[in-house]
This record gives structure tokens, sequence and C-alpha cells, in this order.
């Protein structure tokens, strides 16, 4: 790595081993393979030779015994480069489904993070096949510290069991190892990050999809039988004992084909189980600012209580001068009781705002639910409407967010022009996000909040800030198969920075999540691409098996979340047909979209799909790397890989811990034996944080590992992304490309050609 000096504003660091198209294999591990295993001096404890996938051999890791969150080991000799950046990647076959994972160790020392760092395990397991069929590939690069001078490198891949990234202590997060690994068919090492399968290596066929022929929409009688038992049993007195019940109860009763639609029975319930809830905050005030009941029990304070009362509004006004005790023997109106209760969790939940994307819009939310309630029952003791906007405005994006109320103002911990999502739409947390970038239920959650009565249209800017999210969000559906090979389209999760799910959910306009329907947010705007999205669904067959699974959960949060998709359905299935479908889907256009904010790009080439991270988990300081996840027909490969990075300095630098476990917080849970990193003592140069911003080295920060100019050359794809608002970077194109097209739109490019990439744009190039 060459840095110039820091007076120097812009560095440019090069990396060895970017700038060559083809991966150049030094060496190969096949497992199972007695002459490739004696050549490289395998020894195994607890693992056994199998016949996998197309009829390959490969090795499973077994389990301990007695077990233990770790399994048995290979040890073996690869070959490296003593000069240049050297990578690893394993073949694992995509049929199968295990959740036990796959560590590699050189000297001793773990590459890689064990959950949602910068740099990947050799495998986190899967759920549901993950390439059905078909191989796919996971390359993560070795420290050059490891290999410089070397041409052989000892290593060992160990085997482990699940994790539960939040358990709160070893027992919670890490399972033991009770079943075999995946099958491991190859090991290989090379110096380029993009790594192209031997020509002569079996790869399965593309399957033909089918369409899903079962379930019908005989699942929504059974889930209207579902909810309607949790409405009656509600109805029972004495049965309502938390906000969350009451809130689901008064929802209910705007819902036509319910036992609770419109009856005044349902009013009587709500209002005894807000007087019961009264009871129990003045018994335990830190109801206000942590109720259990809740599903986090810090961001809600009583907004589901405040929501309950604005949907019932004067059906409520015949209770609301009559008087209950006040804990102390004196008698107070249920108005004044109740608006003392609402107020309390509202300047909590102002003063404790959160800085992820889909917590402050929980939180704000429900200072916003807390103030409607407040509204009805006391005006004038109400925020006006426009202030209370002013945090879900802030939350949603439309507006920079200021962060917590303190004395005199706001806290503005990330300044005063921080927006919680960029202007294409993504959240910002720190770069893309897969599952927790998937905030649809909650953004449509607070435009509803917005509305007037049930049914009425909501603030308008929020409504436009969901559609936004919703044609942004869309660009991370891939086509693939489910779990019993039909045709559906998956959320994008790889590149995100907070997720461990390969492959990702069956999603299409929207992601299932324990509050919602997958149809909420198409329902809500109608807009044709929301509607031509939820149209693809149908089509699919897909969206009748989400409604079931969805069914099958027997959580409360989960049947609350159901209420309103029978009608939801019926708003869908009575719109005209859309033209618009995900700009994945096969038969679509080619297709590039990128974000500049979140330092993430999408594209769609042929029957290929590429989705970069370049901005990519860099918490602390620059790392050089970019996560790749490269779809073909044929097989898929997943990556971490170095790249060009150009920032403006802070002088500093971050030196990695030696951490194993988490990414980030500390390293997380710690193990039984102290584990030891092959990074620790990584130098990463700090980017220059925003005056007035409070950081020092070591704190996580939106700032200090983000690039101004990233140059990625991935096999035969060249990206240049310009993260500055401010600055023109040159991207020069290979001078070892025969000729070169940009996407998406095919225009030729000369090799060697130098390009202007302007402010927050992007550029694409394919060498032909």
């Amino acid at each position: 790595m060459m840095r110039l000096s820091n007076s120097i504003k812009i560095i440019l660091v090069f990396l060895s081993g970017t700038m060559i198209v083809n991966a150049q294999i030094l060496d190969t591990l096949q497992l199972g393979s007695k002459a490739s295993e004696d050549a490289h001096s395998l020894k195994t404890q607890n693992s056994v030779v199998i016949d996998g996938g197309l009829g390959e051999t490969a090795r499973r890791i077994q389990p301990l015994t007695p077990n233990s969150w770790e399994g048995g080991r290979m040890a073996f000799v690869l070959k490296v480069d003593p000069e240049k950046q050297n990578y690893v990647t394993i073949r694992l076959w995509g049929s199968d489904v295990n959740q036990n994972r796959l560590y590699l160790y050189c000297a001793g020392k773990q590459l890689g993070y064990r959950h949602l760092g910068d740099i990947d395990i050799l495998d986190s397991g899967s759920d549901e096949p993950a390439y059905n069929g078909r191989f796919f590939y996971n390359t993560s690069p070795l420290p050059m510290t490891l290999t410089k001078g070397k041409d052989r490198i000892e290593m060992e891949i160990r085997g482990g069991g699940p994790i539960w990234g939040y358990g709160t202590n070893f027992d919670q997060y890490q399972k033991p190892m009770t079943e075999q690994s995946r099958g491991i068919y190859n090991l290989y090492t090379h110096t380029t990050g993009c790594f192209e399968p031997p020509a002569t290596e079996k790869q399965g066929a593309v399957p033909a999809p089918a369409i899903r022929q079962t379930p019908g929409a005989e699942v929504l009688e059974q889930l209207k039988e579902k909810v309607n038992r949790e409405v009656k049993k509600l109805l029972e007195p004495g049965k309502l004992s938390n906000q969350m019940q009451i809130q689901f109860l008064a929802r209910a009763y705007h819902v036509k084909w319910t036992p609770a639609c419109q009856q005044e029975l349902a009013v009587k319930q709500i209002v005894a189980g807000l007087d019961k809830l009264y009871a129990a905050y003045l018994k335990n005030p830190k109801l206000a600012t942590n109720d259990p009941a809740t599903s986090n029990p810090e961001w809600f304070g009583f907004g589901p209580a405040g929501d309950a009362i604005q949907l019932l509004d004067k059906r409520l006004a015949p209770y609301l001068d009559q008087h209950v005790d006040d804990g102390n023997g004196r008698k107070v109106t249920r108005r004044e009781a109740w608006t003392q209760m609402l107020i309390a969790g509202r300047e909590w939940l102002c003063t404790h705002r959160r800085q992820y994307t889909n917590q402050t819009m929980i939180v704000d939310m429900n200072i916003y639910q807390s103030n409607r309630g407040i509204a009805v029952l006391e005006p004038s003791r109400a925020l006006p409407e426009q202030q209370a906007l002013r945090y879900l405005y802030e939350a949603v994006g439309i507006e920079p967010w200021l962060g917590s109320e303190i004395p005199g103002g706001f806290a503005m911990p990330l300044g005063n022009s921080y927006y919680q999502l960029t202007a294409k739409g993504l959240t910002r947390e720190l770069g893309y996000v897969g599952y927790y970038g998937e905030v649809l239920d909650w953004v449509t959650q607070i435009y509803d909040a917005t509305r007037p009565a049930p049914g009425l249209p909501g603030d308008a800017r929020i409504k436009a800030q969901l559609e936004k999210i919703i044609h942004a969000r869309a660009a991370f559906r891939y086509p693939m198969l489910d779990a019993d090979g039909n045709r559906t389209m998956r959320i994008e999760a790889v590149v995100g920075w907070r997720d461990a799910h390969y492959p990702g959910n069956i999603t299409y306009a929207e992601r299932p999540t324990w509050d919602a329907s997958v149809l909420y947010a198409p329902a809500a705007t109608l807009d044709s691409k929301s509607v031509g999205y939820a149209q693809q669904m149908f089509e699919d067959n897909q969206f009748f098996e989400s409604v079931k699974n969805q069914v099958a959960d027997g959580r409360f949060r989960v049947t609350a979340g159901l209420l309103h998709t029978p009608d939801q359905y019926e708003t869908l299935k009575a719109q005209k047909a859309s033209a618009y479908r995900l700009p994945m889907a096969a038969g679509q256009p080619d297709f590039v979209w990128a974000d500049e904010e979140d330092g993430v790009v999408a594209i769609k080439n042929g029957d290929e799909i590429l989705y970069a991270s370049l901005y990519w988990r860099a918490r602390n300081g620059i790392n050089f790397l970019a996560r790749i996840h490269y779809i073909k027909p044929q097989y898929d490969r997943i990556a971490v890989v170095k790249q060009e990075t150009q920032f403006e300095p802070d002088g500093r630098d971050y030196i990695r811990p030696d951490w194993t476990n988490f990414g980030f917080g500390k390293g997380g849970i710690n193990y039984p034996e102290k584990l030891h990193s092959l990074h620790a003592g990584e130098k990463l140069p700090i980017a220059k944080v925003p005056d007035g911003i409070k950081f020092k080295p070591g704190d996580e920060n939106i700032y200090a590992g983000k690039g101004s100019f990233y140059k990625l050359r991935y096999g035969s794809y060249m990206i240049g992304m310009n993260c500055s608002s401010t600055k023109t970077f040159k991207l020069e194109l290979p001078s070892d490309w025969k000729s070169a097209r940009q996407l998406p739109d095919g225009k030729a490019a000369a090799p060697g050609q130098s390009i202007t990439v302007e402010p927050l744009s992007t550029v694409v190039f394919k060498a032909e």
C-alpha cells in the first residue's frame, strides 16, 4: 500500500492484484480426492467424505462428541504468491441447507469475523437452498502480512455451530454443532478478486422454474379465522392486558369482517384496558420508558395507546370525563389521567431518539401517535401538528435528522444536514442495508398515522417518500427459486451492512415482516410501479405462500400484522394491469442503478446480475474493500475484494483490534477460549469527519470510512463511483481491454480511455 503525505488533500491507494481480469488460480484442493488431499498434506479430525452435488466428492465436518460449539477440523497446505494480493475461495453446493459455519485459520489465527465484519468467514450457513442445483463460491482476501515472502501457507478449516446474533450471553449467541456441516468441495488460492471457475469444473444446469400451485385463496379464510379468534378473546372482560392488544382491538373496530367492527363492546373493552394501563403506569412509571409488552421496550413509550385513542376519537367522548383513581385516593378524569400517561411517554421519546433509520422511525412514529392521542384528550397540551409532523419528516428523510431534544435545542450528533434516507430513497445505516433497510412497513405505518381517520388520505409528502422508497428497493430483488424450485424474487442481502442472510427472503414490492403483509405498502400508495410489483407476485403465486407462513406463526405481533391483509389483497386485485415489473426480473431491459450516498450499485446485464457495496462495512476507517454478489445462471459468486479508494485524510489511523467475533461493538460476545485475528494490528486510515461532529479514532462514524471515489475492477466489469458532492474524478479504463461498452446503453468505450465521473454519479463499463 502506498500512502502520500497528510498534507495532500486526496490519497489514492493502489492495491496489487486488482488490475488483472481473470483469477490466476495458484492452487486447488479437491476434497474427497485422495491424490489432491495427499498432495496438500491433508490431516482431518472428525470429517467424512461424501458423494455430493453432480457426483462430485466433498468432505463434511462432523460434530464433536459430546457436542460443542465447535466441530471437527481439516489442516492442509496451499500455495500463495509471495508478492501479490492473495485470495481464498471455497466451493459449496447451492442445494445444501445447513446452519453450521465454516472458519479458516492460518497460523492459529482466524480469517474474517464471525458476525457482520468487513471480511467474511468461509461460510455462514443458510436456511434455504442458496442456489438450487448449482454451486456457489465465496471469496475472501488474505492479509498481505500473512503471505508476503511465502509461497505456501498452512491452513485449517474448522467447523462451528449456528449463531444467534442477538444473544446477550455465550449460550444464547453460540449454539452447539449437532450435525454435519455442508459439503466442502474445493478450496482455491488465487491472485485476483473475481474468481473464475475452471472451464472443466462441473456446473449444474439452470433449473426450469415452475409456478407455485399451492396454496390458494383459502389461506385468507384461515387468516380471518385466526385473527377473529384473537379479537373474540380480547372482547372478553379483563382480557386486554397491554397496549399492543389495545391498539389491535382499536384497529379491528374499523375492519368490516371482524366481530369488533363498530361494536360498542369493543370501545368499552378498550376504555377498560386503558384504565388498566394507567393503573399499571402509576405503580411503575418506568412503563413510559420501558414497556415489556412492546417489541423494543425503549422505543414505544405509550404510542400504541395514543394510536388507539385517536382511532376511536369521538367514540370515547362519553367516557373521558368519568373519574378514575389516581393511585393516591384522588379521583381524576380519564381525560386527565390518560393525558398524563401519554405525555410522560412522549417526552421520554423526544429526548431518546435513535440514530439508525429503522429505529428512529419507530421512536418518532410513537412520538407522533402519542401526540395524536393527547390531541383527542387535551388539545391544548398537544404539540402543534406541524411540529409533531417534523419528527416524522426527519425519520423518513424529508428533513434533516437533528437527534434528541436537549436543553436549548437538539443534540445534532451528525450535524444539521444529515438525512436518514439518501436522495434516491435508501436508508443510511451506514451504507446499503438489506433486511433492516426494508422499512416499508414502518413508513406505511407512519403514513397511516397521519390519516385524519381510517380510509382517508394521509400526509402527501410522506406518501411520496414511501413511493420513492418502494422504487429504490425494487433494484434489490433478484430472480431465483424458492425452496421448492418455483419461480420467485429474493431480496439482495449479501451486500448489506447489517445482514447475514443468504439467500434473502422472497420479496417483491415489500418484504414479509412480523408487523405487516407483503401488500401493505403498495396497497397504501397504489402507484403503478408498486401495483406492478404486487401483480408480479400474484403471477408467480407467491402471495398466498407468504400469508400461509405468517398464519402459521403463533406470535401475537404477527397476528396483529395480518389484520388488514384481506382488504389489501382485494384493493390490489381490483387495480388495472400495470406494465411495470421488478427491474431485475427476467426479460426486463439492462439496468444500472447506483446510490452514491450508500456506496452501492446494482447492475443487470443480460442474464447476469451484479451487486456491489463499494462502501463496505467501513465503520471506523477506510478499508479498501468491496462486497460483491455476482449472479450468473450457471453458478453464484460472493466475494470481498480489494479496490482503489480516494479520500480526504484525517491524518490519523484506526488500528484493528484483536477481534474475531463481531466486527463492531467491542468484538461482541467473548468465547471460552481466546481466539486471535489475522487482521489484528492492521492500520486503516481515517477519512476526514466534517467539522462540528464529535469523533475520536475507534468511534463508529458514517464519515470515517467513506471514500470520495471508488474504482473497482471485478472480472470484466469496471465501476467508478464518485461519492463526493463537489469533486470530479477521472476513471481510466484498462489498457489491456480489447474493447468495452458502457452499461446499460451499450455506448462503445476505448481501452485506456479517461472517463470523467461527475459528483454523485456512477459509471459502469464491461469489457467485450
